[in-house]
């Protein structure tokens, strides 16, 4: 699975969203300035500006900034982001993977939230962006906080080692939240790191979930820290066999 004999630890961040986007881009990288190298570090969904329709312009000039600063911090590192970005003279939600000062893999979201208005402002992705891929022989795969309830895109990801999800997700269907989550690393017997924002209105619930889907979990902490065992991935794989070792 690894190329190397790196043991990678696994964050999953969960912080507050402030009005104030240039004190959350600062908040931020002193996190990510904190953690060691050989970390797969996720961040909630826009949690440097959240959904913040009347100053799309300006979410968009502090996405492209922080994206730079997290590439500074980026070495022996592998970082989510997600940010409100334009393209082609539409805004869209886009998650970027960052590893040794690039990125190395970018996804748009592509199942908007109608409750939040999402598809008024934003442009979908395709759903041939949800793919696995690979960073230092770990497989990868992205779902971005609505796009969880959507198991046809778990069937999409499945043989990845580590399922990343950036979320917004709101406090009314936390529960939807926390099982959904743990049914995934269930279900494709894989890790997921859920990053969901620690604001008021939202469920937290962050999680790091193994593949027999224990969960680190604490809606009380910022940083949760977990570990990444491909040798845990290989086992229940071959314990309750469902095929994907074989693929």
């Amino acid at each position: 699975m690894t190329t190397s004999d790196a043991k990678w630890k696994t964050y999953a961040i969960q912080m507050t969203t402030s009005d104030d986007f240039d004190a959350n881009v600062d908040h931020l990288l002193k996190l990510i300035s904190k953690l060691p190298r050989h970390s797969i570090v996720v961040t909630p969904e826009v949690c440097l500006t959240g959904f913040s329709y009347d100053r799309m312009e300006e979410a968009v000039k502090t996405g492209l900034y922080a994206i730079q600063k997290v590439k500074e911090l980026s070495e022996d590192k592998i970082i989510t982001l997600t940010t409100i970005q334009k393209e082609d003279g539409h805004y869209v939600n886009r998650t970027d993977v960052v590893h040794n000062g690039k990125i190395v893999h970018s996804q748009h979201k592509i199942k908007l939230f109608l409750l939040g208005n999402e598809h008024r402002y934003f442009k979908a992705g395709s759903e041939e962006e949800v793919e696995i891929f690979e960073i230092e022989g770990m497989k990868f795969g992205i779902l971005v906080c609505f796009e969880m309830r959507y198991t046809e895109f778990w069937l999409k990801l499945r043989g990845a080692d580590i399922i990343l999800n950036p979320s917004m997700w709101g406090k009314p269907r936390k529960y939807h939240y926390e099982i959904l989550t743990r049914a995934l690393a269930i279900a494709n017997q894989c890790y997921v790191i859920a990053a969901n924002s620690a604001n008021e209105d939202m469920a937290a619930s962050s999680a790091i979930i193994d593949p027999d889907g224990k969960a680190v979990a604490d809606d009380e902490t910022e940083v949760l820290e977990g570990e990444f065992n491909p040798k845990e991935v290989e086992r229940i794989r071959r314990y309750i066999d469902m095929d994907i070792f074989h693929e």
